[in-house]
């Protein structure tokens, strides 16, 4: 995360563009939300109906400055579609969180509270964040992490006693490739064009997230106690079809995916004085 610009000055001039799950799902909250930023600027209100109401919005906002009232998959949508128009670096965003999930907004420093939210779109700091962006142009804002899964031979379970003994007694027998079947990944990892773990050495799972304009690749193994840690631009991950999870989103399965980060690309209001966020060192 790099410094706070400065704060806005004069008459704001603001499009609110309301998430239609935030409507239904808690319209007190976002009419609170409404009159707190109408009291402070000029606003104009916008509320789609769908993805294409929205990029029509986004599209049509001229100077005014996006807000964005929903929960993170709501501010996912918006920076995804800002990327792809090559628009982030144009302005910032803003964000007051509505709805069920708004983990992301808080790891980032947004104010979950309404009225605190609103207030620091008004009289908040932006922050330049860092922005991971893969090899299909799709966005990350938080962490990624690909988990040990089950594997596809295990056996499923079964009522009968006798072959519960019998299973049992082949755990016993041979638990290590058990154990290394059921929780581990054989994935090829790189950092920079650097060979972290090929795949003949399993992994329990890796995550990647920005830290101080770099990416930090996590990778822990049953071999050793202590994960493995590297520092890079770029990550690649390949082998046998693996899922991810980034920003609460599961993407694949998939065989191979680059992921390069972008220091600085986005911009997000948040209250002056914050210096929380997924890529604060």
């Amino acid at each position: 995360m790099s410094a706070p610009e400065p704060a806005y000055d004069g008459a704001q001039q603001l499009l609110v563009v309301i998430d239609p799950v935030a409507r239904r799902s808690d319209g007190e909250s976002v009419r609170i939300a409404k009159d707190v930023l109408s009291a402070g600027a000029s606003v104009k209100i916008c509320l789609p109906d769908g993805p294409e109401e929205f990029a029509r919005a986004l599209a049509r906002r001229g100077s005014r400055r996006p807000v964005v009232i929903g929960d993170d998959r709501a501010l996912l949508r918006v920076v995804a579609l800002l990327h792809r128009e090559r628009e982030l670096a144009s302005g910032a965003l803003s964000l007051v969180p509505v709805g069920a999930s708004v983990e992301l907004a808080r790891s980032l420093g947004v104010p979950t509270g309404t009225v605190a939210a609103a207030r620091a779109v008004l009289d908040g700091a932006v922050r330049r964040l860092d922005l991971l962006v893969d090899d299909s142009d799709g966005v990350v804002l938080g962490d990624l992490r690909i988990p040990a899964l089950p594997g596809r031979g295990a056996a499923p379970a079964v009522p009968s006693v006798w072959d519960t003994c019998r299973s049992l007694v082949r755990t016993l027998v041979r638990p290590v490739p058990g154990v290394l079947a059921a929780h581990s990944h054989r994935l090829r990892v790189e950092a920079d064009g650097v060979l972290l773990r090929d795949l003949n050495e399993p992994v329990e799972g890796v995550t990647v997230r920005s830290r101080g304009g770099r990416a930090e690749v996590v990778i822990r193994t049953h071999a050793s106690a202590e994960p493995l840690r590297a520092s890079a631009l770029s990550v690649t991950v390949s082998g046998a079809d693996f899922r991810y999870r980034a920003d609460a989103r599961v993407t694949g399965p998939v065989r191979t995916r680059t992921w390069t980060l972008r220091p600085g690309a986005w911009g997000l209001t948040l209250p002056a004085g914050a210096s929380s966020g997924p890529d604060a060192a």
